[in-house]
């Protein structure tokens, strides 16, 4: 029997599970998102190594928040609302760089890195307690955690640990924290973009096996004709639901990965390296282990919006809804701390190739996406107002089912439909 609650459609018998598509279009459902999702569940602000010296900074806007994220002058990591406790203007207008301390330009205020007031002009005029009050102070945000260097924000002071947060997606953060040693780097800058589309077909697409053969059949013939001896290019492995809306596809693949996964086209200089690294993830994890980080791909979400898409490079993903029809999306390459300057060429361009928005794979995306968009004008029309996600429902999950999307919207609609009533 079909049973509809808030936006989905479900019927186990019948291998049925839909989506309105209203979803994706109403403005009511996007303030909902950002009263029950965005506000109350654990974000991404940023990687450790992105403020890696004392007096470290770079700003971050986090579901409409204008956020600063430093290390301040004691090593101790930080995250404030850039907005300065007197009027109101930002204390912080740099997007990145190194400070001891930050001054608010329009009455001179000034905070050291902690976020503590260090000196206001006319402090004598105010009363004898105001520093012991605190209220000079940069705020918080209410919640800071930092999980094997990838680091998190909630504005909601309740929220549970972020360790209970990401239950069973810890595995899989772990093999990516694994590949080194020494760490995990962001490697310098990132990317910007965005899409006319709904956040949510970001999600879907991120951890979508299913149009990898059509939307990104350009790419998959250029592997085929470049990097696979015998033309076998079919991508096998399997989706994964982990709890809490997370979710994770993993699965082998033709192209090479500069975490040890040698491709002929790397010639024995790349053999060489390739087999290096091998052998110190061997050393490290032992063989079964090591053979999965290096031989295995991964796009793993973490419910709502972060994707680590662990794959031929590997990139870190975030992407915020400004409107039900427009995102802002940005994208960091990550990288092991110790990577040879082979390697980590091969991973850039294996980043650029693929994922970067002049690659093979984003435009591409981006059309389905905007395309999806444009499909949704239909929506209240009488047929056509469901997506159907059924795909290898009761069957054992394949790489290209679509299970995975399912997690997501299970707690998507939890969470939503809830304050849509």
């Amino acid at each position: 029997m079909e049973t509809v609650t808030g936006f989905i459609s479900e019927d186990q018998a019948q291998g049925l599970f839909r989506v309105a598509r209203t979803a994706f279009t109403e403005d009511v459902v996007f303030k909902a998102e950002y009263e029950a999702v965005f506000n109350k569940c654990w974000l991404y602000v940023g990687h450790e190594s992105e403020v890696a010296k004392n007096g470290d900074f770079v700003r971050r806007n986090i579901a409409g928040r204008n956020l600063v994220f430093n290390r301040d002058t004691s090593g101790a990591l930080n995250v404030f609302f850039n907005v300065c406790p007197h009027r109101g203007a930002e204390v912080c207008r740099e997007k990145h760089g190194n400070a001891k301390h930050f001054q608010c330009f329009y009455h001179g205020w000034i905070f050291g890195a902690d976020g503590k007031l260090k000196s206001q002009p006319g402090k004598e005029r105010y009363t004898a307690n105001f520093e012991e009050q605190a209220r000079g102070n940069l705020v918080k945000v209410p919640r800071f955690a930092n999980y094997r260097g990838f680091c998190f924000i909630n504005f909601d002071p309740a929220a549970c640990s972020i360790e209970e947060y990401l239950g069973n997606a810890r595995e899989y953060l772990d093999l990516v924290a694994d590949q080194s040693e020494a760490g995990m780097v962001v490697v310098s800058g990132m990317q910007e973009y965005s899409i006319r589309a709904n956040w949510k077909l970001l999600v879907e697409n991120s951890n979508d096996g299913y149009h990898a053969a059509t939307t990104h059949a350009t790419y998959l013939d250029y592997v085929a004709k470049t990097h696979v001896m015998g033309n076998d290019v079919a991508l096998r492995g399997v989706g994964r639901e982990l709890g809490n809306g997370h979710a994770v596809v993993e699965y082998t693949a033709p192209w090479g990965r500069p975490i040890a996964n040698w491709i002929p086209i790397w010639g024995e200089e790349g053999k060489k390296e390739m087999d290096r690294i091998h052998a110190e993830l061997v050393a490290r994890h032992g063989k079964e282990k090591a053979d999965r980080i290096a031989f295995k791909n991964r796009n793993i979400l973490i419910f709502p919006n972060l994707v680590v898409n662990d794959i031929m490079s590997m990139t870190v993903r975030t992407f915020y809804p400004l409107k039900p029809d427009l995102m802002h999306v940005t994208g960091w390459a990550l990288a092991p701390t110790n990577e040879s300057e082979w390697a980590r060429e091969y991973r850039l361009n294996n980043f650029l190739e693929f994922l970067g928005p002049g690659g093979f794979a984003t435009p591409d995306d981006v059309e389905a996406l905007e395309s999806c968009q444009a499909g949704y004008q239909n929506s209240k029309e009488i047929g056509v107002g469901w997506n159907d996600i059924s795909k290898g429902m009761g069957l054992d999950p394949q790489y290209d089912d679509e299970i995975q999307m399912r997690s997501f919207w299970k707690e998507w609609n939890r969470r939503v439909s809830a304050v849509c009533k």
